[in-house]
């Protein structure tokens, strides 16, 4: 599941990634654009640390920030949803995807607190 999971999430900036290369080169599109691509290419980056974390606390630290870029990555999805910033079926299977990524690391973080 560790492999799999960083396979997704990786799959899942890349996404990112190009979307956001698809969108107008507005103000807007620029900010929101930068946003979206640092939390969206974080969830990956720190769930790969956290399986490389020195301790048991460690680990849950950082699977709780990779939690919060998954959170924040939905907050720019919804606001690009709700803007029209890039292509609406796009945004609608990140926002989708970002939603399941955060349920299995919110999952993978209360079960390694209770292991505690």
């Amino acid at each position: 599941m560790k492999t799999e999971l960083e396979e997704r999430t990786k799959k899942f900036a890349v996404r990112v990634v190009k979307a956001v290369g698809g969108f107008s080169k507005t103000s807007e599109g620029q900010i929101i654009g930068r946003q979206l691509l640092k939390s969206g290419t974080s969830i990956g980056a720190n769930y790969r640390e956290a399986n490389r974390a020195e301790s048991r606390d460690d680990f849950i630290h950082k699977v709780g920030i990779a939690e919060k870029e998954a959170a924040e990555t939905i907050y720019w999805l919804e606001i690009c949803q709700e803007t029209r910033l890039g292509n609406k079926e796009i945004m609608d299977g990140l926002h989708k995807e970002a939603g399941e990524l955060l349920a299995i690391l919110i999952t993978i973080g209360r079960k390694a607190k209770s292991a505690r």
